[in-house]
């Protein structure tokens, strides 16, 4: 028999039941499809979590302050970090930049509007460590922390937020009763691993310490955060960065850090462990109905050589050889399975990619994966479901299968 020939037959085989046929194609087709999905939620999740850090950049690293130990007691909840201590890591040879941080929230007023937001004193160099690119107008300078001057860059949300023009710039706020003129806006970024990167306003860290908030240590900063240079160690400098801070805070040996090290490059890497164990499972999961579904085929080629063996019989009594017998039963299953992997590979990859478009607004990504699990699926399930049942149709005896009824 040629290719087409048994094609032909197992497509007429299968036919022949309509309704157990379509119900063994359905198991196939949800257990496809349910991987397909898995993999595609997978790895929307990762690609996520890697947009959002890489909008930091891999090369950034967080320092936050603790409260105050001494052998194991907590003597205190000042805040340990100053504004010298970002100034001394910035003298390191692998900071490219440093900013002292502090932040808090406020309530921005123009004209008859109002809008909380979040608050952010910092350095000039805050601009580069975070990546932040200009829509209108300019950061404020070196100078403007020097003079604590009342300047603030202002993120695209809240500027829409207060209904204020498409260029802001020049235009005076109120944060606390203290007006601020607007000298610049950033650049929408959407969302980030630190929250919204559009719905902030950032001031000199001088002006919100002296004039914002009035703390009897005008010094301490909640944060620093510094960018290194691309060929740098991260590992090594925060080595470095623990040890001097440990000298600067003068922490003895059996005293537990102040400060808490953020590196983005292996809080990215950790996250991406876990969301490819998170894959894994869910693949797991799925794989769970497409196991279902392949027993489901063994199943219905099971039943079809009992409801055979005379046919079968028939065919060994005109010549045909177990070879030609095997053959037949693995391409009706490889075709069962082939057909519901199709039909699961298309409606995985159209139903994730519609919610994904549609609902969340997000590009899903597509990947070779589906395409390839859904071959390999076709051929495997139909091959490991249809094993059985044909090497037991192959070895009927001819006159046992003639005389059956």
């Amino acid at each position: 028999m040629t290719f087409n020939d048994i094609l032909k037959e197992s497509w007429l085989s299968i036919s022949g039941n309509k309704v157990r046929s379509f119900l063994t194609v359905l198991g196939i087709i949800i257990g496809v499809m349910a991987v397909v999905i898995m993999v595609a939620v997978g790895e929307t999740v990762q690609k996520s979590i890697n947009d959002q850090f890489s909008s930091l950049g891999t090369n950034t690293i967080m320092i936050r302050a603790g409260a105050a130990q001494s052998s194991g007691v907590r003597t205190g909840n000042r805040q340990t970090l100053t504004i010298q201590d970002a100034q001394v890591i910035g003298d390191l040879p692998d900071v490219a930049a440093v900013s002292p941080v502090q932040n808090s929230g406020a309530q921005i007023i123009y004209g008859n509007k109002n809008w909380s937001s979040s608050m952010i004193g910092a350095y000039p160099d805050y601009m580069q460590v975070q990546n932040i690119e200009m829509s209108k107008g300019v950061f404020f300078d070196q100078s403007a922390v020097r003079n604590a001057s009342t300047y603030a860059v202002i993120g695209p949300e809240t500027a829409k937020e207060l209904d204020m023009p498409d260029d802001p710039t020049g235009e005076v706020i109120r944060i606390q009763n203290t007006p601020f003129v607007v000298i610049g806006m950033t650049k929408e970024r959407g969302d980030s691993a630190m929250g919204s990167q559009d719905d902030m306003i950032i001031i000199p860290i001088t002006t919100m310490k002296k004039r914002m908030q009035g703390s009897r240590f005008p010094d301490s900063v909640n944060l620093i955060s510094l960018k290194l240079y691309a060929d740098a160690d991260n590992v090594l400098v925060t080595e470095q960065i623990t040890a001097l801070l440990r000298d600067r805070h003068k922490l003895k040996d059996d005293d537990a850090d102040d400060f808490q090290i953020m590196d983005m490059k292996q809080v990215l890497e950790t996250m991406n462990t876990v969301t490819g164990y998170m894959k894994l499972l869910l693949i797991a999961i799925a794989g769970v109905s497409l196991l279902v579904g392949s027993i489901g085929i063994m199943n219905m080629m099971l039943v079809s050589v009992a409801e055979r063996t005379r046919e079968i019989g028939i065919r060994k009594a005109i010549g045909a050889r177990q070879r030609h017998i095997i053959t037949q039963f693995l391409s009706e299953s490889i075709l069962i399975s082939f057909i519901g992997s199709m039909f699961g590979l298309l409606l995985g990859v159209g139903l994730s990619q519609g919610v994904g478009r549609l609902i969340m607004h997000y590009n899903v990504p597509f990947s070779a994966w589906p395409v390839v699990l859904s071959v390999s699926v076709a051929i495997i399930v139909g091959l490991a479901s249809g094993v059985m049942p044909a090497v037991k149709a192959a070895k009927l005896n001819p006159i046992d299968s003639l005389r059956y009824e």
